[in-house]
């Protein structure tokens, strides 16, 4: 696969993941919308409706933050700025690109993020 083909295959993912989830958040925005259409009976229900309420919550913000990925994604791509390191400048794996179009660090320099993010007790993203 030559590079100009592989950055038009990660430009298609990228463009085919966003749709996904601006559907995926859409519909749970419309299904936060309908809340109260179903009537509760007693404290056990009414504590699974919270529990499913809050698990919708977090799928929803997860589906939010790759989205921002992914828009970063496009925009560094826009900006030919795509396939480029933040951290050391080289130029990251096309299979690694591939396989997460939102990489923002070549596997090497992801890898010492990690680690960072875990000695410090925090979370890094694993893009």
């Amino acid at each position: 696969m030559t590079s100009a083909r592989s950055y038009e295959e990660v430009r298609r993912l990228l463009e085919q993941r966003a749709g996904q989830l601006r559907q995926e958040i859409a519909a749970a925005q419309a299904r936060e919308g309908r809340g109260g259409e179903h009537e509760v009976f007693d404290r056990k229900e009414e504590a699974s409706a919270s529990q499913i309420d809050s698990v919708d919550s977090a799928g929803v913000e997860r589906d939010v933050d790759e989205l921002r990925q992914v828009v970063a994604a496009q925009e560094r791509i826009a900006g030919g700025r795509y396939g480029e390191c933040e951290d050391c400048g080289e130029t990251i794996d096309m299979r690694r690109l591939l396989a997460q179009p939102t990489a923002r660090r070549c596997a090497a320099c992801e890898q010492r993020a990690e680690q960072r993010a875990r000695r410090s007790g925090r979370p890094e993203s694993a893009h």
